[in-house]
């Protein structure tokens, strides 16, 4: 049994392959060790995996945000080698399961555009180049959390239209002393922010929205995809809720910008599937 995961700030997608191929899925809440403390982390696992899985798992594939550093892996690994004692553990950065799950074994751009950002140059088995995304604090142009710093600062200053702000307000009760609280106070500061960008999706044809969302995957293509080499001549390719939602607008903004845009989906989990169920089959 091979279990797979592709784990960002707000949700995590499991998927479990049997040496048929057969596959079982499961939901959690999204797994960041830059985020979460060790202890937290374990919790989610024996509390809300855990009673999920009914079989013995032998292999487990971790992709998630936050997994770039030494500390980091060594955290999760210890979680599952608990969880799951007599499976072998691989945990990867996040970015590798979409590139993965995006191009496959063949040469691409791959970016993720969800809660956070990413993008990677990947050459069909490695990635080669990345230009870091800063999180949200310091960059994730385009991502939710960033449409949703935005948002809310355009509405505490009075930069946004006040049919727009009407319907914000009665949506939310939104106030300085609530973003403050949750922005400055609250935990996971990205995933607040970020939940407002399901407000500007329901309202995406009005001129405000649209022009906040075409900026933001502006900067992110000229600050992220125009800088890897060659980037004109190669397929890139999108993963993330913001990314899958908002695909009229980031398709338009790809053309602008002369970028060849190809798949646009929602999580890497189904290709990530496909991905590791071909290595099944191919040791058969």
């Amino acid at each position: 049994m091979i279990l797979i995961a592709d784990s960002g700030s707000t949700k995590t997608d499991w998927r479990l392959i049997d040496s048929q191929g057969a596959v079982e899925q499961y939901k959690s809440a999204g797994i960041n060790p830059y985020q979460q403390k060790e202890e937290d982390i374990r919790a989610e696992i024996m509390e809300s995996l855990k009673p999920q899985v009914n079989h013995e798992v032998h292999q487990v594939f971790f992709y998630g945000a936050g997994c770039s550093s030494k500390d980091n892996v060594a955290s999760l690994e210890r979680v599952f080698a608990e969880a799951f004692p007599n499976a072998i553990v691989r945990v990867h950065h996040d970015l590798l399961g979409a590139a993965r799950a995006l191009c496959g074994h063949e040469a691409g751009v791959a970016c993720i555009l969800g809660t956070g950002t990413n993008s990677c140059l990947y050459d069909g088995r490695n990635i080669i180049s990345n230009v870091p995304s800063l999180g949200y604090a310091l960059g994730d142009e385009g991502s939710g959390a960033w449409l949703g710093i935005n948002l809310v600062s355009d509405f505490l200053r009075g930069d946004m239209d006040s049919d727009l702000a009407d319907k914000l307000v009665k949506q939310y009760e939104l106030t300085k002393e609530v973003v403050l609280e949750n922005v400055y106070k609250g935990p996971m500061p990205n995933r607040y922010l970020a939940k407002f960008s399901r407000f500007l999706f329901h309202h995406v044809h009005h001129p405000y929205v649209y022009h906040l969302v075409h900026r933001g995957f502006t900067i992110f293509i000229e600050k992220n995809v125009k800088k890897y080499e060659n980037f004109e001549q190669l397929p890139v390719h999108f993963t993330g809720s913001v990314a899958f939602y908002y695909n009229n607008i980031l398709r338009q903004v790809a053309a602008e910008q002369g970028i060849i845009l190809k798949h646009v989906i929602e999580s890497p989990i189904a290709g990530l599937t496909l991905f590791h169920k071909n290595s099944i089959i191919e040791k058969r």
